[in-house]
């Protein structure tokens, strides 16, 4: 796994651990109350993609966000509080599952220190792409954050689990 990235911040991107969990929860809980998701989700992508886990570490005062992320297929997006059972054999693209920052992690570098980072694993797994599910209003971050939408009509139904203004989008590495 290459080193974890670090934002503009005294907190610090580390490979995330089974005893964050109930940690991640609790951001989850606060960052993204309408999209809730059982502790098996969060638990099955640590076991399935170890290296796409981090969680922002602050100097002293515990984790300030998470990130999931996997290889995936674009056409089907995770369903919200889906189990995967297993990564596909043939991915072509690197899913950004979820990525929560506390309030007092915003503003910081660590989205974009993140993201970077999932690209460096798009890229060594062969993947030329990052596709994520902006949900509510965030579609507009990720446009800012050089994200584009992607039509892909198989996704419709899938997107509904999230709201009615979820988006599937895209940005190349």
């Amino acid at each position: 796994m290459p080193p974890a990235p670090r934002p503009a911040t005294a907190a610090r991107w580390r490979a995330m651990a089974p005893r964050d969990l109930p940690d991640i929860i609790d951001i989850a809980a606060q960052v993204h109350p309408a999209y809730p998701e059982g502790e098996a989700v969060f638990a099955e992508r640590l076991a399935l993609c170890p290296a796409g886990c981090l969680v922002l570490e602050g100097a002293d005062d515990g984790l300030h966000g998470y990130v999931l992320s996997h290889p995936w297929r674009s056409a089907a997006p995770p369903a919200l509080d889906m189990a995967l059972g297993a990564l596909p054999v043939r991915p072509d693209c690197w899913y950004l599952h979820d990525i929560a920052l506390l309030p007092r992690a915003r503003g910081r570098g660590a989205a974009g220190a993140a993201l970077a980072h999932l690209a460096t694993l798009a890229a060594r797994s062969g993947l030329d792409r990052v596709v994520l599910v902006a949900t509510g209003s965030a579609a507009t971050y990720w446009v800012r954050a050089g994200f584009t939408v992607l039509d892909e009509p198989a996704a419709a139904g899938i997107l509904a689990t999230y709201d009615p203004a979820a988006r599937l989008m895209t940005r190349g590495i």
